[in-house]
C-alpha cells in the first residue's frame, strides 16, 4: 500500500480523516489503531475479536412458484461467490420478479446453524435504477423462516431483528442482520421489478480459534453429539459469552458454567470468559443478584473455582477477591436457625423445575453447599484463612439439614453433587429412573455427573444418546434451549417444512419464556455432554490448578474405542483407549512433560 501526498483544502483534510478513521475502524480485527488516534478515540475504538466468512446456501427448499415468469435460475445462488457485482452474464444471476398478485419468494437452507446476517449482491434492477424492496426472514428452523411475526406461533422480532424490509440496490451490495439462523426467506415485495441476485451469500461471525479438544469414538451417534455441544458454545462465544445466538444474547452467569466447562475442554484458555465474568461482576453490586438470581450468584463463585483450576491463573483470581468475599459473607447471612437456606431473590435451577418450589428448595440447600465449599478452597488459595473457616462452619451447619429432593431429577442430582444423597441411591431411585425423561438441557449436565458419581457410566452414556441424540434426530446441528422425549413424537424435522401432516418440533412447542418459534435452538447451557464425555469417557480429570496433575481413568463402557484430545496451559494432551481380546482397556497417553500424569 502506498499513499500520493498533494495539497489539501480544509475540506477535503476532513473528509480524507473520516475516510481513514472508517477504514481503520473497520480493519481493527486485524490491527490496532495507528498511534494518531489514540488520544482522540481511545474510549470508543474497540477491537473484535471475530472475523467474518461468507458461505453459499447449501439447498433451495421451497420457492413460491416454479413459473419462470417469477422466478428464473434459482440454483445460481447455490454456487460460490467473490460478494463483486459486474456488467457481464445475465445468465448467471436468479430473477425474483414480483407482480400486482404474487409476491416472488425463495427459502434458502444454509446447512447449519449460523450466526451474523445475510449479504444479497444484485445485477441490473429497475430501468430507473431505483431501490427494490426485499423482505427477509431469518429462521432457525425452516417453519420460523416462513412465519409471521406475533401471529403464528409466537413468531418474535427480539433480541435479534429476524424479520424486517430493506432496501436492495441497483447493481451493488447490501449486507444486513445479526441473529442465529439456519434458513432465510427472501420476498420481493417491489411489484413489477426484476430483482436479479448473483449471491444470496450467510455471512458468518465467530471466533476463528482452533478446536484443541477432540473425542472419537467406536459410535458415531457420541462423537456426533461431543462436535455438536462444540460447535453451540463456539457460536455463543461472540463480544462476551452468550446463552443463545438468537435469543438470550445476554450474560447469564448461571447458563455459562456448562459453556465454561466446555471451553476448557475445547477450546482451553479464552479472554470471552474472563471478560464475560467480569461484566456481569461489575453491573452487579454484592449487595444484588446477579441476573436477579441468587443460585446464579452462586454459579459465578464456582465458575471461578473450576476456572483457576483448569488454567492456575492466580493474578486474575486475586482481582475477585474483594467482591468474592463480600459475595460469600452475604451467602452466609442466608441460612436460618434450622440450618436451611432461605435465599430471597429469583429462586431459580432451571425452567422445568420452576414449578416445583421443594424441589427447588433442595437444589438450593445443595447448590449452597457446594458454593460455599468452592470458596473455601478460593480462600485457601488467596491466604485467607478467616474467610476459610467461616466458609468451613457454614457448610458443616448447611449439612445438619437434609431436604426431600420429591423425586425432582434437578434437586437429586445436586444433592449427590453436594454429597447429601447418597450417588447410587439418587441414581437408582431418581435420575435413571424412566431414562431421559424428565432430563433438561441445562441440569442434563448435573444429572450426567450425578450418575457417574453413581457409577453409572453406561447409563450416563445411554441417556446422551437418547436426549441430546434425539435433537440430531430432528436435525439439529446446535443444542437447543429446551427439549422433551415428547416432542420427538409425530414431528417434523427442523429443515422439513410442515403445514398439516405432522407437529412442528419448533412452532408447537416450549413452555415459560421460550414458547414457540421464540424458543432457541442454539443454547450455550445444552452443551453438558461435550466436557463429561471428555471427563468420564476419555477419563480426563485435572486434580491440580492449571493442569499440573491430570487423572486419567477412561470409562469406555459398550465402546470398543475411543481417544481424544485435551488442552493445558503447557499443551495438548492426547490419549487412546483401546479394548483388547479380553475386554481390558488398553491405553496410550502423550502429555507435555509439565503435566504429571496420573493412572
Amino acid at each position: 500500500m502506498f499513499f500520493i501526498l498533494t495539497p489539501l483544502s480544509e475540506k477535503s483534510k476532513k473528509s480524507l480523516f473520516n475516510l481513514l478513521f472508517i477504514t481503520f475502524i473497520c480493519a481493527q480485527a486485524h490491527a490496532q489503531l495507528p498511534p494518531v488516534f489514540s488520544d482522540t478515540y481511545q474510549r470508543v475504538a474497540e477491537k473484535d475479536e471475530r472475523i467474518k466468512v461468507y458461505l453459499s446456501p447449501q439447498k433451495i427448499l421451497w420457492q413460491s412458484t416454479d413459473e419462470e415468469q417469477h422466478i428464473q435460475n434459482p440454483e445460481v445462488l447455490l454456487q460460490a461467490g467473490n460478494g463483486q457485482s459486474d456488467l457481464s452474464n445475465v445468465k448467471g444471476t436468479c430473477l425474483l420478479r414480483s407482480s400486482e398478485d404474487h409476491t416472488a419468494s425463495i427459502l434458502l437452507d444454509y446447512g447449519k446453524e449460523l450466526h451474523g446476517g445475510l449479504q444479497l449482491v444484485t445485477y441490473f434492477t429497475t430501468e430507473d435504477q431505483k431501490p427494490i424492496k426485499v423482505r427477509l426472514r431469518f429462521g432457525e428452523s425452516a417453519m420460523e423462516a416462513m412465519a409471521e411475526p406475533y401471529t403464528d406461533q409466537n413468531a418474535t422480532n427480539d433480541h435479534a431483528l429476524r424479520d424486517f424490509t430493506i432496501d436492495v440496490p441497483w447493481l451493488g451490495k447490501v449486507e444486513v442482520g445479526n441473529t442465529g439462523f439456519r434458513f432465510v426467506r427472501i420476498d420481493v415485495l417491489t411489484p413489477n421489478a426484476d430483482l436479479r441476485l448473483r449471491e444470496a451469500r450467510a455471512a458468518f461471525i465467530f471466533r476463528d480459534i482452533p478446536y484443541l479438544g477432540s473425542f472419537k469414538s467406536s459410535d458415531q451417534r457420541l462423537n456426533k453429539i461431543w462436535e455438536t455441544g462444540a460447535y453451540t458454545v463456539h457460536l455463543n462465544m461472540q463480544n462476551y459469552l452468550w446463552d443463545g445466538i438468537k435469543r438470550d444474547r445476554l450474560v447469564w452467569v448461571g447458563d455459562l458454567h456448562p459453556e465454561v466447562m466446555t471451553v476448557n475442554t475445547v477450546f482451553g484458555y479464552n479472554e470471552v470468559v474472563p471478560k464475560s465474568l467480569d461484566l456481569i461482576r461489575d453491573v452487579t453490586p454484592a449487595t444484588e443478584w446477579m441476573n436477579g438470581i441468587s443460585s446464579y450468584s452462586m454459579w459465578w463463585i464456582m465458575i471461578h473455582r473450576d476456572w483457576y483450576q483448569f488454567h492456575g491463573d492466580l493474578a486474575y483470581l486475586k482481582e475477585q477477591e474483594e467482591y468474592l468475599n463480600e459475595l460469600l459473607q452475604k451467602l452466609m447471612t442466608y441460612i436460618d436457625e434450622n440450618n436451611r437456606e432461605k435465599l430471597d431473590g429469583n429462586r431459580f435451577l432451571d425452567w422445568p423445575s420452576s414449578e416445583n418450589p421443594q424441589a427447588v428448595h433442595a437444589g438450593l440447600q445443595a447448590l449452597l453447599i457446594m458454593t460455599l465449599e468452592a470458596g473455601q478452597e478460593l480462600s485457601e488459595i488467596l491466604k485467607n484463612p478467616e474467610m476459610q473457616a467461616a466458609c468451613q462452619a457454614a457448610v458443616q451447619r448447611l449439612r445438619r439439614y437434609v431436604p426431600d429432593h420429591v423425586g425432582a431429577k434437578q434437586a437429586a442430582a445436586l444433592m449427590t453433587l453436594a454429597e447429601l444423597l447418597p450417588a447410587q441411591q439418587a441414581n437408582q431411585e431418581v435420575i435413571a429412573k424412566n431414562g431421559a425423561q424428565n432430563f433438561s438441557t441445562f441440569y442434563g449436565y448435573y444429572m450426567l455427573e450425578a450418575m457417574a458419581q453413581a457409577g453409572d457410566y453406561a447409563g450416563a452414556m445411554e441417556m446422551i444418546r437418547t436426549y441430546w441424540g434425539g435433537m440430531l434426530d430432528k436435525g439439529a446441528t446446535t443444542f437447543w434451549e429446551d427439549f422433551d422425549l415428547e416432542m420427538a413424537k409425530n414431528s417434523s424435522a427442523i429443515d422439513e417444512l410442515n403445514f398439516e401432516e405432522a407437529r412442528d418440533i419448533h412452532g408447537d412447542f416450549g413452555e415459560y419464556c421460550y414458547i414457540g418459534y421464540r424458543r432457541s435452538l442454539c443454547h450455550g447451557w445444552a452443551a453438558g455432554p461435550t466436557p463429561w464425555l471428555s471427563e468420564y469417557v476419555l477419563g480426563i480429570q485435572v486434580v491440580e490448578p492449571a493442569c499440573k496433575a491430570i487423572q486419567i481413568t477412561p470409562h469406555l463402557g459398550d465402546l470398543e474405542w475411543a481417544e481424544g484430545t485435551f488442552p493445558t496451559p503447557y499443551g495438548i494432551v492426547k490419549v487412546r483407549h483401546e479394548k483388547d481380546e479380553r475386554g481390558e482397556v488398553q491405553s496410550s497417553i502423550e502429555a507435555p512433560d509439565e503435566v504429571r500424569i496420573i493412572r
